[in-house]
Order: C-alpha cells, then sequence, then structure tokens
C-alpha cells in the first residue's frame, strides 16, 4: 500500500494550484487580446488556417489595390478620349464651315487660326500623363511620344515618323489574371502612313484653307470621319475594361469580406463564453488556495494534539 508523506501532498497541491493558474491565465490572455489563438500550441490545425486566410487578405489587398489604379488609368484614358474626340468634332464643323465656296479668303484665314489652335490642344491631348506616365506610349511611359517640332507656317512637322511604343501596360487583378488596359498613340491618332493620320489631316487642311482650296478642305471630312470612328471605338473597348474591372471590384470586396469573417471565425475568441469561463476558473482557484492553506498549515504538532 502507497504511503502518502505531506511532501507528495505539498508538491500534488503545488502542481494543481499551478495548473489551475495557468489555464485561468490562459483564458484572461484570450480577453485581453481578443484572440483564441496566441501561440502555435492553442491551436495547431487552427493556427495553419489562420496564416492561409492572412496570406489570401494580403493578396487579396495588393490585387484591390491594382484594381484601384487600372479604375483610375482607365478612367483617365476614357476622358482623355473624349476630350480629342471634342477636338475632332469641332474640327469637323470648321471644316464644313469653311467648305462653303462663299467664304473670303479673310474668313478662311480665321479659321485656320483656330485650326492651328486645335491642333495644339490635340499635340497637348497626346501627350497626356498620368502620374507622371505618359499615357500613349505603352511601356516607354517616361517618353513623351509626340515630340514634333514646327513649322515655318506653325503647323507641326508630321513629316516625322511617329511610332508610339505597342507594349502593353498589364495589370493583375487577381490570381492568375492579367488585364491589359493601355492603348498606344498609333492606335488613337493613327500611324504615320495612314491616310486619317490626324495630325497629317490637320496640316492638310490648315494647307487647304491658306490656298483658298475649297474642294481640297472638304476632302478632308472623310479622314475625320474615320478617325471620328476610331477614337470612338477605342471608347467602347475602354468602357469594356472598365466595366471588367469593376465587375473585379465587386468580386474582391466579396471575397475579403468571406476572408474576413474566416478568419474572425478561426481567430476570434467568444467573449461571452470567456467571461463565464473565466469566472469559473478564478472560484476554482480561490477554491484551490483555500483548500491549500488548510493542507500546508498542517504540521507535526497538529498530529500530536
Amino acid at each position: 500500500m502507497l504511503r502518502v508523506t505531506s511532501n507528495m501532498m505539498n508538491s500534488q497541491l503545488l502542481l494543481n494550484l499551478n495548473r489551475n493558474a495557468r489555464t485561468m491565465n490562459d483564458t484572461q490572455l484570450q480577453l485581453a487580446t481578443g484572440r483564441k489563438i496566441n501561440k502555435p500550441s492553442d491551436d495547431p490545425v487552427g493556427i495553419t488556417y489562420s496564416l492561409r486566410y492572412r496570406a489570401e487578405l494580403s493578396s487579396n489587398e495588393q490585387y484591390t489595390k491594382n484594381v484601384d489604379s487600372a479604375v483610375s488609368w482607365l478612367d483617365y484614358n476614357d476622358t482623355v478620349l473624349g476630350q480629342a474626340g471634342e477636338v475632332v468634332q469641332k474640327l469637323r464643323e470648321l471644316t464644313v464651315q469653311a467648305s462653303t465656296g462663299s467664304n473670303p479668303q479673310s474668313a478662311l484665314d480665321s479659321i485656320n487660326k483656330e485650326v492651328l489652335q486645335l491642333q495644339e490642344q490635340l499635340v497637348d491631348i497626346s501627350n497626356s500623363t498620368l502620374n507622371g506616365k505618359y499615357i500613349f506610349n505603352g511601356e516607354k511611359y517616361n517618353t513623351k511620344p509626340y515630340d514634333f517640332t514646327k513649322n515655318a507656317d506653325g503647323t507641326y512637322n508630321t513629316t516625322q515618323a511617329v511610332i508610339t511604343d505597342p507594349g502593353q501596360i498589364q495589370y493583375i487583378v487577381g490570381e492568375g489574371v492579367q488585364m491589359p488596359i493601355n492603348l498606344t498613340g498609333n492606335e488613337v491618332f493613327g500611324d504615320t502612313a495612314d491616310p486619317d493620320n490626324l495630325f497629317k489631316t490637320i496640316n492638310d487642311i490648315s494647307a487647304a484653307l491658306s490656298s483658298g482650296n475649297y474642294s481640297a478642305v472638304s476632302a478632308q471630312l472623310t479622314n475625320l470621319d474615320t478617325r471620328m470612328e476610331t477614337i470612338l471605338a477605342a471608347r467602347s473597348e475602354i468602357g469594356a475594361k472598365t466595366n471588367r474591372v469593376e465587375l473585379m471590384q465587386d468580386r474582391l470586396s466579396d471575397l475579403n469580406v468571406n476572408l474576413t469573417d474566416l478568419q474572425a471565425k478561426t481567430e476570434d475568441a467568444d467573449y461571452e463564453g470567456l467571461i463565464m469561463q473565466s469566472k469559473i476558473q478564478e472560484n476554482i482557484y480561490n477554491a484551490s488556495l483555500s483548500v491549500g492553506a488548510k493542507i500546508i498549515s498542517t504540521s507535526l504538532v497538529d498530529f500530536i494534539r
């Protein structure tokens, strides 16, 4: 038969007290931090899921930033294309006005001055920047695409071959999802060899106005119309991409809510349950101390009595 000594009782008492104190401390730690997993040993399986959710939330946050940047870029491109369309529309109105044979040369000269101002505006538009990046020069966004020199008559020297960079600006907007969001200047304003190259068309209109050649002015209406159709098609493409990116925004937002909810279920403490549990553990610990005080206070003198 095993003989129970005072040392054995004291050791067991301290062991139980430490266990109760540790349990109470763990509960209070969860209450203080608001997390039920404060170290891997608290829940080895749960910590695995928690780390996975954290990684996915981090990736989702970066995708969301990319999508926001893509929306800004697309919206700005649409604004700039709208401005270019307004210039072309105004050029068309002036061209129709100048095509009337009753206009004296002085009227044509006045129209020509306005045409040259519109060309200035168009060059500014073609060199538009967003956050210091030229939006119409592909991956060479640090290089000014339309750096024309001026002719003596005030027009730009469009005989210079302007070849904008065809590289695509890709934004990663999801897991394995890349989206090109830019348009090149040659796509929008025309290649140097295109008959409806917008800058060349304006120069031809200006030359015809200067010489009073009404038929030559009228002949440029077709080029203006085809270029306007190109700009409208480009805006349509931008609009379609914007719609897709906005759908990605909604999808990423929903995913963020779902991942946050899953993370909360895995990590967050149950305050109501923990408060009740903490009170019970506190009572148990106090009871252990009370009983322990009686056990430890027993001495040889008590047995002699």
